[in-house]
């Protein structure tokens, strides 16, 4: 590995991860992204700058000799004024992806992977190898609830200690590029890519997983994901499952508790995060742990412990009776198993939104957006989209928000399409009586994170 880097897009969840780690171990680190170079600084360029990541504006002034190498995400174009420097210098340019390939390589590395709960599991995997006494290291995509009250971006940790856990994505195919000690297949739901194309990069990354001294574990409730593993020794679920099993699930308000069955073991396990899909995510963060060498009765205490992740079904609190939660959910098995975990602890309705993100996705994944929301949705709940969150660039604009509720209610299904979330934060704090919980959902979208504060303000006054 190089010494110094430049990160272009640096304020990105993944990028900004990578730099902060990378400087937390003492390389000389910098970066600029399209949000730096106002008057006042945003506060992620603070926090950038806190870690001693020094930031520029993205054209180009940043970029010079003595710069290893640029770091570059899929998103960044040819014409970025920042990449168009750096060849001209003969600056070399990395893929994020090949850098996190690169540190994982440098290390032993838990590479959480799936369609669905990569962050969350992440987080608990480095919760547990932390409250172990491990010291890990964590590059993910999403902050740790427990970080960001310290003021830190919260989604990268530069620790002393010989393990690193990454959030190892398969939406851009660079799965592929990980060799790491443990490898976790959470899902295979589509997402981005039909499920063939999925399938493909995570054979490649399961046969990079075996090997000396290498372990795959993956979900043995799920029919894609299970059969990758060889051993049923290493395949965590439910009461049919082997290997490492949960057993007993009961949801308590917000919370969930079960019996963990490991290695003739039997321990008692309660996590404060609602949903059954979190006992199968707490499940998968327990027997990667274990192969780190962390006893199980020791990761079942730490997950009681465990803070939660930013936009990861985060309760945001309850306002005059009506319950308020903010998730990430942006893809059909999400949306469902989000939806349904609500309705396991509300005493009243469940007023779901969902602001789909991109065109081009929403168009791939119309009949199965539309499919799990009418699944889930009880007949008291009731759904409601906004307009499509868009980027920028070229796209064909041939899909609404507003086609999907056509065909919920085509189905029977209570939704309705409001093109303006800050018209649907006054509606639906207007409809909300106490006992419902309003949940937010959608991904992508920076700004969705404000919005949920700004229905936490309205329920207020209410």
């Amino acid at each position: 590995m190089e010494n110094s880097y430049f990160f272009i897009g640096v304020a990105g969840a993944g990028m900004s991860a990578i730099a902060q780690y990378l400087a937390g171990k003492g390389f000389k680190v910098s970066g600029s992204d399209r949000q730096f170079g106002a008057a006042e600084k945003t506060r992620v360029q603070e926090q950038l700058e806190e870690c001693g990541i020094a930031c520029f504006r993205n054209d180009g002034s940043g970029v010079v000799n003595g710069i290893d190498a640029v770091v570059v995400s899929t998103a960044i174009e040819e014409t970025n004024p920042d990449l168009v420097r750096a060849k001209e210098l003969g600056i070399k340019t990395l893929h994020r992806s090949e850098m996190l390939a690169q540190i994982a390589a440098s290390t032993k590395t838990i590479a959480i992977s799936g369609t669905s709960g990569k962050s969350t599991v992440t987080g608990m995997t480095f919760h547990i190898l932390e409250y172990a006494g491990l010291n890990p290291s964590i590059i993910t995509g999403a902050g740790l609830v427990n970080l960001e009250k310290k003021g830190k971006i919260g989604n990268a940790v530069a620790g002393s200690g010989e393990w690193l856990v990454i959030e190892a994505d398969e939406s851009d195919g660079s799965l592929v590029r990980y060799h790491p000690e443990v490898g976790v297949i959470l899902n295979i739901d589509k997402d981005h890519k039909e499920i063939s194309e999925l399938q493909n990069i995570f054979e490649v990354f399961s046969n990079n997983v075996y090997g000396d001294g290498k372990t795959l574990i993956a979900n043995g409730n799920h029919s894609l994901a299970a059969p990758y593993v060889k051993d049923r020794k290493f395949l965590f679920g439910t009461e049919n499952s082997f290997g490492t099993q949960g057993v007993d699930f009961t949801a308590v308000g917000t919370s969930i508790r079960f019996r963990v069955r490991h290695a003739g073991e039997l321990v008692r396990c309660e996590i404060p995060l609602p949903g059954k899909h979190n006992m199968e995510n707490g499940l998968a963060a327990i027997a990667a742990a274990t192969v780190a060498g962390v006893p199980v009765k020791v990761a079942a205490e730490a997950l009681a412990t465990f803070p939660g992740i930013h936009r990861r079904h985060q309760i945001l609190g309850t306002f005059n009776g009506v319950t308020l939660i903010d998730d990430f959910a942006h893809n059909p098995a999400k949306i469902g198993a989000s939806i349904r975990s609500v309705q396991a602890f509300t005493t009243g309705r469940v007023l779901a939104w969902f602001q789909p993100h991109g065109f081009g996705p929403t168009r791939f994944l119309r009949n199965d957006l539309v499919e799990s929301m009418h699944s889930a949705i009880r007949e008291n709940d009731k759904m409601f989209l906004s307009q499509i969150y868009y980027a920028g660039g070229t796209v064909t604009r041939d899909i609404s928000a507003g086609d999907l509720v056509d065909d919920l209610k085509k189905l029977g299904t209570d939704a309705a399409y409001i093109e303006n979330r800050e018209d649907f934060a006054k509606t639906v704090v207007s409809e909300a009586k106490p006992g419902d919980t309003i949940l937010l959902m959608g991904g992508r979208d920076p700004k969705l994170s404000e919005f949920a504060e700004s229905v936490a303000e309205l329920l207020k006054t209410k």
